[in-house]
């Protein structure tokens, strides 16, 4: 599983022009589920993008996290992050989750989420949906939860 985490000051998603999820200062996660992916997979993405320290400290180190600043954070799906770009001039979406898995476990993620921490929006899966962002600093970052390996 997937996250491209990014520190914002605001972030909206629409989809037919209507707000569906919305923060302020936070962190938005594009969440990309790949073919394998559990619970267990969700369940350590979350601890680490909850926990990831991106936000600076009274020093101006980035030092603490989302949770911590009890800033808002906004999910959003986004399969095409578990695109193989390895080769040629497009993607190849093998290594991405079926729908049904991608939807399910993404649904997982965000109840976990909601749980955990008291500002939680979300994207809506498989919908068109426009991402607007004010991404601070710029701060982003690659997390990912690897499928168990087979064998």
């Amino acid at each position: 599983m997937i996250a491209l985490l990014q520190r914002v000051t605001h972030a909206r998603v629409t989809v037919d022009d209507r707000t569906v999820g919305e923060i302020g200062p936070g962190v938005l996660a594009l969440i990309g589920v790949e073919a394998g992916d559990t619970p267990a997979q969700a369940d350590r993405l979350l601890e680490r993008v909850i926990g990831y320290r991106v936000f600076p400290d009274a020093a101006g180190r980035m030092n603490r996290s989302v949770a911590e600043t009890g800033g808002g954070l906004l999910l959003v799906p986004q399969f095409t992050l578990a695109a193989d770009t390895r080769k040629g001039n497009r993607p190849s979406f093998t290594p991405a989750a079926p729908p049904a898995d991608g939807e399910r476990l993404f649904a997982y993620l965000a109840d976990a989420a909601r749980q955990r921490h008291r500002d939680v929006a979300t994207g809506r899966f498989g919908a068109d949906m426009q991402v607007m962002l004010t991404n601070d600093g710029p701060v982003t970052f690659w997390l990912q939860a690897p499928p168990p390996r087979e064998g």
